[in-house]
């Protein structure tokens, strides 16, 4: 439709009263429903549409008309170019009040009403999401507080999940783009107790007991608008709990344990579909990494018999396999590690860390004990095998996060990591940590016994350390050799490294006592230093 006579009927030029408006407006928004870009020699006219559309809104016109004109605004809302008559302080309160975003405590009871609220609540995002001026105005009409006392009106009432999960996503848009509107989420607002309620009331949550959800394996997956609802709120909680590593409060500690019992059973969860329920645990795995190490106790729990068949050491292990299945997956898909894999894999790292229950249950399926080395660590299709294959990423903070995911599994033992993974696939990690020359890291595991394998120890003095894998003994070829071709081979290998030495190709490393990496003579230094420090004297 010519966009001339849409604004002509807008402004009121073309008769007909608001009937008229309200056919044409709904002829625009079927014709550019999915469009999100836009004739620039159009952009005056559209700041026009956009200054007469809000006019029109700012009157008491009835419900329909009103939806026409939330809609049409929603679409010309998606050019940036166009919201500057838009985002002024009057036009974000028309919004704001179709929206219900006062502080009038009426209950939302005129369901009539309910498709106005949602598009006015469309209309907010697009625009806070395009406009730096909006962002800020928000934080001066106080938007923030609005949306959350429109989420406690929604509380206990019917047909609100649309309003309700556009009310999260402005919250998250809110937080995300704007700092200070963070800081008074969490801190003047109650914005993680508020929006976990939220998360709560949209999963369905039915407690036990204390930090422990029902779990039901009959209950049908969650609706598309329940597990939209979900995910929303898990985002804007992730915005707020940024930086919440450190617990000061036993208040704060019952928080966040509360948070990570229902992120447990949103881990068990599923969606309407496979992508869907992969959406609601990735975001829930990110929410996860922003609680505190020392609350994820509560992913586990005590097993009785009429749960989950994933047990150990009579813990029920639903969730964390959960985590590794998820896990697995990602790595699977072979793109974007680091957005996609880093964060549950940088999650499992610290809850083995800490948990001994957990990191055992992993270390079984992740590194089960040793039988057959006939192959290299890193060729197979087990869970290990793709691991080590990350050992070795060309994205550095993958490459770190997968070794140092496998060291804790091993207790940060450097004998028990090659034994696993080879020494070349192990070399990055063990330089980063200084660990060359062996040893263990810094934190303290419990002693476990001794898991070898009899296959594993029967293979052990054929297994080349630095492949990781079990090798037929390769002939010598010095021993056909006479003395003198020894060395002559020995000063041409001298002589190339030479070379390469001078010419700086190279540079020729050692390892300190210490295992750090230093200049070959430096580390020879150090040697001889250590070694006459450590003899008697005469």
């Amino acid at each position: 439709m010519e966009l001339g006579a849409v604004l002509e009927a807008v402004e009121g030029r073309g008769g007909g009263g608001p009937e008229a408006v309200e056919r044409v407006l709904a002829r625009y928004n079927e014709e550019n429903r999915t469009i999100f870009r836009f004739d620039p020699a159009d952009e005056d006219k559209r700041k026009k549409l956009c200054e007469g559309i809000l006019n029109i809104l700012e009157k008491d016109t009835k419900t329909s008309c009103q939806v026409a004109c939330l809609e049409a605004l929603r679409i010309l809302s998606r050019d940036k170019k166009v919201l500057v008559p838009v985002t002024t302080k009057r036009n974000m309160q028309i919004l704001m009040r179709l929206a219900k975003l006062d502080i009038v405590e009426d209950p939302l009871e005129r369901v009539s009403e309910f498709p106005v609220i949602v598009e006015a609540l469309k209309c907010l995002c697009n625009i806070i999401f395009n406009s730096a001026v909006a962002q800020k105005l928000s934080l001066e009409l106080n938007l923030a507080a609005m949306l959350c006392n429109l989420l406690e009106k929604c509380k206990d009432q019917q047909f609100v999940d649309d309003i309700k999960c556009f009310d999260l996503r402005l919250l998250f848009l809110l937080s995300l783009l704007h700092t200070d509107i963070r800081s008074q989420l969490r801190q003047e607002l109650q914005g993680v107790q508020v929006l976990t309620q939220a998360l709560e009331s949209s999963l369905s949550v039915r407690w036990t007991e204390e930090y422990k959800a029902a779990e039901d394996r009959d209950r049908p997956p969650l609706s598309l608008q329940e597990t939209d609802c979900a995910i929303e709120a898990l985002k804007a909680l992730f915005n707020v709990t940024l930086d919440s590593w450190n617990v000061h409060s036993e208040n704060e500690s019952h928080q966040f344990r509360y948070m990570a019992a229902i992120l447990r059973h949103c881990l068990l969860t599923t969606g309407p579909t496979e992508d869907k329920t992969e959406e609601l645990h990735s975001n829930a795995v990110n929410l996860l990494s922003n609680v505190p190490v020392s609350c994820l106790d509560v992913l586990i729990s005590p097993s009785s018999q009429e749960e989950t068949d994933i047990k150990y050491n009579g813990m029920n292990m639903g969730a964390i396999q959960i985590l590794l299945d998820f896990m697995e997956k990602r790595i699977d898909k072979g793109s974007s590690y680091r957005e996609g894999l880093t964060p549950v894999l940088s999650l499992l790292t610290e809850c083995c860390r800490t948990h001994r229950n957990i990191r055992k249950f992993i270390k079984a399926q992740v590194l089960p004990p040793l039988r057959d080395v006939s192959n290299r660590p890193e060729v197979g299709t087990t869970v290990r095998n793709k691991l080590v294959r990350l050992m070795t990423h060309v994205d550095l903070g993958v490459k770190q996060i997968a070794a140092e995911f496998l060291f804790v599994l091993c207790k940060e033992r450097v004998d028990s990591l090659l034994k696993y993974t080879g020494y070349g696939n192990a070399a990055g990690l063990l330089a980063a940590r200084g660990l060359l020359a062996g040893g263990r890291g810094d934190h303290w595991y419990s002693d476990d016994e001794d898991t070898d394998t009899e296959e594993y120890k029967s293979a052990k003095p054929n297994i080349n350390l630095i492949t990781g894998h079990l090798e037929e003994p390769m002939p010598n070829p010095m021993d056909e050799m006479t003395e003198e071709q020894k060395e002559y081979e020995a000063m041409k290998l001298v002589n190339m490294f030479d070379k390469l030495s001078r010419d700086e190709l190279i540079k020729p490393m050692g390892v300190r006592p210490d295992g750090t990496m230093a200049p070959l003579e430096e580390a020879v230094s150090q040697y001889h230093t250590n070694k006459q420090d450590s003899s008697d004297s005469d």
